[in-house]
């Protein structure tokens, strides 16, 4: 195919009060504010564009990082970008975050299909098979089911354009759903014979059971943020998570398998928490060849990303999971909690430790942005279901009253507001006692009631926050 839909000129990025826009402007304009899309599709963008930021401007300490400014990373960001210009085009001989050579396994699993078939019903099966997959409505990094249930419009199979599909392909790289919903019954690039029953991983970034939280420090501007979330190769040796270091992004050397030697170096470097490579995907006409990818690590097992808001105090690593019942905007507390004399609460964020410290610093505006995806699990099959949904918060901080007495106010107000909650729990169920309600339906009744409670908390908050300070 012709190179063609290029990713640094064309416009397919969402950004707020924009539009869609390409990546060459997002490091030409700092007037920026913010991405834009489901929360999901903004965490795979911010990754992105952390990726090619990392890749051409990792500094070596703080001081370097306080020298680059947001203007220097915009200049060598659009520097590597003209660099690497002919592995950002879309469509061609190599298409960005994409391994063409699993056109030939769909070609081996047909003709192999089309031998053993012995009526024309059994054929033209044979031969639908070898069609790309359909993207479904793109809203979520995942294949429709061939039993997909329809639950609303925003499900219903649509035509991507361009700008579309490199999204959803961007999205699915770290939050690709676990599933059986890639290509079956065929051989992998490394010789893995995959079943028709084989249950392919979720993304990384996702995790493997209800999806986990991710939290990142912005400013008002979007290269500011990006900025303000640039690792040194310090960072990169103190934490000492990676065994490959930063690594290079895969757009530079795609691998050939899900397990060579390049397959393997991505795995272990800092490089695969920003963009993954968790799908082997081609796209071809209006669908997708979609197959298993790179398989990475647990949280469990050592999978480590700054974004995270992990417990590394036990024996076993924990960490927070969406959950659209406790807004991200509650957790904030376990989240600053470095900020208190009596040290943290066990769970932590590195990019809002440092992010917080870096603001206070060079004295510039400061959010913390938390945003996930519920999903639920069924026999490895990851899918939105009944109450699951995409959350997101952003909390206004000033980085100058950041401290112990602020944090004491914070830490009592929360405190507060939870004694009302459970009083109006209780209030709530032995008013439906009262009226001899059902005992199962008491406790929904009030549960509803604290709900709704945080829920109308969640438009005052932000008043809250910034009155901590006296």
């Amino acid at each position: 195919m012709d190179n063609r839909f290029n990713l640094i000129d064309e416009p397919w990025i969402p950004v707020a009060d924009a539009g869609l826009v390409s990546l060459r402007q997002v490091f030409s304009n700092p007037e920026l504010r913010a991405l834009r899309g489901n929360p999901i599709q903004k965490l795979a963008l911010m990754k992105l564009l952390l990726a090619i930021a990392q890749a051409a401007a990792t500094p070596e300490d703080e001081l370097s990082w306080q020298q680059l400014g947001p203007n220097g990373l915009m200049r060598k960001c659009l520097d590597y970008l003209t660099h690497w210009h002919e592995r950002f085009y879309l469509y061609g001989e190599k298409p960005f975050l994409q391994v063409p050579e699993v056109i030939s396994l769909i070609n081996s699993r047909t003709a192999k299909k089309l031998a053993s078939a012995k009526t024309p019903a059994k054929q033209k099966e044979a031969r639908q098979l070898g069609e790309p997959k359909e993207f479904g409505a793109g809203f979520y990094p995942d294949l429709p089911s061939e039993n997909n249930t329809i639950l609303s419009h925003t499900l219903v199979d649509k035509d991507l354009t361009d700008a579309g599909k490199a999204l959803f392909l961007v999205t699915l790289m770290n939050f690709a759903f676990g599933g059986k919903r890639i290509e079956k019954d065929t051989t992998s690039l490394a010789g893995q014979v995959l079943g028709n029953r084989y249950t392919a991983p979720s993304g990384p970034s996702l995790g493997g059971r209800e999806g986990m939280l991710h939290n990142f420090p912005i400013t008002n501007s979007l290269v500011e943020s990006l900025w303000l979330n640039l690792l040194t190769h310090a960072d990169i040796n103190s934490l000492a998570r990676w065994p490959s270091g930063i690594g290079s992004p895969p757009w530079e050397v795609m691998p050939k398998t899900e397990s060579d030697c390049i397959a393997k170096t991505l795995k272990s470097s800092y490089m695969a928490t920003l963009t993954g490579l968790s799908r082997f995907v081609l796209i071809h006409g209006r669908g997708i060849y979609y197959f298993d990818g790179i398989n990475y690590s647990s949280v469990k097992d050592g999978w480590y990303e700054p974004s995270l808001t992990l417990d590394l105090s036990g024996k076993d690593i924990k960490v927070k999971y969406a959950n659209p019942q406790l807004r991200p905007w509650r957790e904030l507390q376990a989240l600053l909690s470095f900020l208190s004399a009596q040290g943290s609460s066990g769970y932590e964020s590195f990019f809002v430790n440092k992010g917080t410290d870096r603001a206070r610093q060079v004295g510039c505006s400061l959010a913390i942005w938390s945003a996930g995806l519920k999903v639920s699990v069924n026999s490895g099959d990851q899918s939105v279901k009944k109450s699951d949904d995409f959350v997101e918060s952003i909390v206004w901080l000033n980085p100058n009253q950041l401290g112990e007495v602020w944090f004491t106010h914070l830490k009592q107000e929360m405190e507060a507001l939870d004694q009302l909650a459970k009083t109006l729990y209780c209030c709530t169920r032995s008013y439906f006692l009262a009226l001899l309600v059902e005992k199962k339906k008491q406790a929904q009744l009030a549960g509803e009631a604290k709900e709704l409670f945080w829920q109308l908390c969640e438009r005052d908050f932000q008043a809250l926050v910034e009155g901590c300070d006296n």
